[in-house]
């Protein structure tokens, strides 16, 4: 290559990623008028009015997917530029880059889908039609929703694809070489132990076997985070993302395993007394205690002020003081072999809505096929499911079940809540990076079957609505991939990241769901057959617009953050 024709391509890729940065300054600017408008109807006194936001709640979660879609935009163009600083910023790249920005900023003049059917257009915002003209006037939106994700910049990206399904590489991620490293480890784990058993155990319902877990054990999944001083890994929620990415995209019971032991690493060390994180910390972190965080509770979801299960301190007859706890639970991952719940649980009956909560680290035995639940006071049975499957869901009774007073966790009652509330950053990062990880899966599986499947005398990857349905994934992927390390990033460094781990969570898990029906659609009727792996992973993405805060709750997170409510 000439020096001349390598000087065009830098001056092109420079004037891409000036035009982007043009279209990126004029999607803020729609963004604040969005804010401004939205304001008007339900802000009072400079204040979030409740009732007003729950009248108007789809124009106030079309405004969090507004900002969820210009966040990414940003967090698409710092990737790109940070590549083309180090010259990794190939032909790959670039197009990712444009056929991005083209299609989400005129989603953001046109209309962006929240879910089937619920189309937010800017007028739902009561933005104004010059707004919109001229936002989309602006000469860089306008050249790149024109041009940036047209059929022959899909058919390119296709081309540059088609040969990487055995390498899952599509496109440079951006991570420094520590974290390249820590995926291809865990890529390589899953390709040895998960992957070729993985729809087997789907299909038969069955437990991840716990030979699995022991060697997640000895790779440090369940200590990934915790600090060396209580005997974990020590390293941040980057390399947390990286792990359930590559165990996610084997399969999501494996990429979920590790979640339960970041719940309730995160409840110690931010909530637990010293005794507490020197005694459960290692055992954590060593993988020899597995735990279940049980929170949700029949008919109150996402309410959590509203749960009714008590726990009465009281002394047992052997003189212990304990915790006495009755109620019901539901929608408890992997409870039979857990050996501790990170158990909340209304402490005091006259304190309302959240005040009264507090957790408690429940020990318990772990159970098996033949008895589950062998615990005094317990009692529970399986909750039958279509996906996420390798762990299994349980509702849970308790009937005067015994806690340790020593116990709860921090030492006060009152402080459940907030303590629970501390760990949702980590926990929809991850979630985020658990539905990257089955969107790969399904990206991967499309190409793979698109590539093999022959009709009309040619595969039918070469037809442009089956490869452009492929491209565009391995497009929206990357961008949602990079807000999620960006979210990730903002933890690693001490920073407040709710906002940004609530729109990774949300922009994520619709991407594996929509990538994850596209390449069922890819299969055709084939996709619909359970021998095919496609099927489990429509099933497991769909899913993850549900846990973790499900999207309409997700959206009200981020709406309210913006608008400056107290969360």
């Amino acid at each position: 290559m000439t020096a001349e024709i390598v000087a065009m391509r830098d001056s092109a890729t420079a004037s891409l990623l000036d035009t982007c940065e043009e279209a990126l300054a004029a999607a803020e600017t729609l963004l604040a008028q969005a804010r401004d408008s939205v304001a008007q109807h339900v802000m009072t006194a400079g204040q979030l009015d409740r009732r007003a936001a729950e009248e108007n709640q789809f124009a106030v979660h079309g405004f969090a997917w507004f900002a969820t879609y210009v966040e990414t935009l940003r967090q698409t163009l710092d990737w790109a530029r940070r590549l083309h600083h180090d010259s990794k910023l190939g032909e790959l790249e670039t197009l990712i880059l444009q056929a991005g920005f083209g299609e989400y900023l005129a989603q953001l003049a046109g209309g962006i889908s929240m879910s089937q059917g619920e189309i937010v257009r800017a007028a739902d915002l009561w933005l104004s039609a010059e707004a919109v003209a001229d936002f989309a006037a602006q000469p860089a939106v306008m050249a790149l929703t024109e041009a940036g994700n047209a059929p022959d910049v899909r058919a390119r990206i296709a081309e540059l694809v088609e040969h990487s399904v055995d390498t899952g590489v599509f496109g440079e991620l951006g991570l420094e070489e520590t974290y390249v490293m820590i995926r291809d480890e865990f890529r390589r784990f899953a390709a040895e132990e998960v992957i070729p058993f993985a729809h087997d155990w789907h299909l038969r319902d069955e437990f991840i076997p716990m030979d699995v877990i022991a060697k997640m054990s000895e790779l440090g999944v369940f200590g990934l985070t915790i600090p060396e001083q209580y005997g974990g890994l020590g390293l941040g929620k980057t390399s947390m993302c990286v792990v359930s990415e590559e165990l996610s995209r084997a399969y999501i019971g494996v990429g979920s395993l590790g979640t339960r032991s970041e719940i309730a690493a995160e409840l110690i060390l931010n909530g637990g007394t010293e005794a507490q994180k020197q005694k459960w910390l290692p055992l954590i972190a060593s993988g020899t205690v597995l735990p279940t965080a049980v929170f949700t509770e029949p008919n109150t979801g996402s309410d959590l002020g509203s749960l009714k299960t008590r726990a009465v301190k009281s002394v047992n007859d052997t003189g212990e003081a304990v915790y006495k706890v009755t109620g019901n639970k539901t929608w408890i991952t992997h409870a039979a072999r857990a050996d501790i719940m990170t158990l909340l649980a209304r402490t005091n009956p006259d304190q309302p809505g959240y005040k009264g909560l507090s957790m408690l680290i429940a020990e318990k035995p772990r159970g098996d096929d033949a008895n589950p639940f062998p615990a005094k006071g317990m009692t529970g049975g399986e909750i039958e499911v279509l996906g996420y499957r390798g762990m299994k869901e349980y509702e849970l009774g308790f009937d005067n079940f015994e806690v340790k007073a020593e116990n709860l966790l921090g030492g006060t009652e009152g402080n459940g809540f907030k303590q629970l509330m501390a760990t949702f950053e980590s926990a929809r990062i991850q979630t985020a990076a658990r539905a990257l990880g089955v969107a790969q899966c399904a990206l991967e599986l499309g190409l793979k079957y698109a590539t093999e499947r022959v009709q009309f005398g040619q595969p039918i990857y070469a037809f442009p609505r089956v490869h452009g349905k492929l491209a565009w994934s391995v497009v929206e992927i990357m961008m949602a991939r990079q807000l999620s390390y960006f979210a990730a990033r903002q933890k690693d460094q001490g920073k407040r990241c709710d906002l940004e781990a609530g729109m990774a969570k949300l922009l994520a898990a619709r991407v594996a769901w929509a990538t994850a029906d596209n390449a069922l659609q890819v299969h055709g009727g084939n996709g619909y057959a359970m021998e095919y792996p496609i099927s489990r992973v429509l099933c497991d993405a769909r899913i993850l617009n549900i846990f973790e805060g499900a999207a309409e709750i997700q959206a009200d997170v981020i709406a309210r953050r913006l608008f400056g409510a107290a969360n």
